[in-house]
């Protein structure tokens, strides 16, 4: 690992009830020390002010796992920044592969809700990467040029750092096909030097986590590649040992 502090999110995705989520906490919390990796766990919208209320005499941080970019308007069934950020929440993930997928939120509209999410001080965990299709026609590093130069084009070169992007390898997720951890290596520093291209400091200084399918069993492996510096955790992050042990890899 790098001098960069690692970064571990749990994203729980649409699971567990607000009571779900208490017990979750009640186990996981007393095993995450201060001073330690960046932990942010991310519930469902109904969960997030009891998270928050959970976690505030611990070092874990809450974040959202969407936002609309306007802060208000008539946008039925959107959540706005103002709105997470009055409960207490600080970071919000944006461009989840799933969303791509399943409710078309495309890359001019990531350009638009990362400053937004910025604006209102909230981290944004900015999620990018190739599908299967993708990956064999050899796009990947057309795919991840378009996402991170479209998604962070109105982001200021003093904000850059700001960000935490997410490689999400989607051919991987899913599909029996697995990503090695020098494929992920590879991904994140081609990313990482999308963001040198723009700004030397913030490219050494923004932290790149892995999104594909982590686990007890290989968190080890891929935190210890030079370039990651955590995980964007799925369906590990739902029980709180396996999630105290992936943070505990970090360590």
């Amino acid at each position: 690992m790098s001098e960069r502090r690692p970064y571990l999110a749990a994203n729980w995705k649409m699971n567990k009830t607000i009571e779900e989520a208490e017990a979750f906490l009640g186990a996981f919390l007393p095993r995450i020390e201060s001073g330690g990796p960046d932990v942010v766990v991310c519930p469902s919208f109904l969960a997030l002010k009891s998270t928050v209320e959970h976690c505030a005499q611990s070092s874990v941080r809450v974040g959202a796992q969407n936002m609309h970019e306007e802060a208000a308007g008539a946008f039925t069934g959107e959540v706005s920044a103002p709105m997470l950020r009055e409960v207490g929440v600080d970071a919000v993930i944006l461009g989840h592969s799933e969303r791509r997928q399943y409710f078309n939120e495309s890359d001019e509209a990531l350009a638009r809700k990362v400053p937004a999410a910025l604006a209102a001080g909230l981290e944004p965990i900015l999620c990018v990467g190739e599908t299967e299709a993708q990956r064999d026609a050899d796009d990947t590093h057309a795919v991840l040029t378009h996402q991170v130069s479209t998604d962070l084009a109105e982001v200021g070169l003093a904000e850059l750092d700001s960000v935490v992007i997410a490689y999400e390898p989607v051919w991987a997720i899913g599909t029996g096909r697995t990503a090695t951890p020098e494929q992920a290596q590879d991904a994140i520093l081609f990313i990482r030097n999308l963001v040198r291209e723009r700004e030397q400091g913030a490219g050494e200084r923004i932290r790149i986590v892995y999104g594909g399918s982590m686990k007890p069993e290989n968190a080890g492996e891929l935190m210890a590649q030079a370039d990651i510096d955590g995980g964007l955790v799925g369906g590990a992050s739902l029980d709180p040992d396996d999630f105290a042990a992936i943070v505990a890899a970090a360590q």
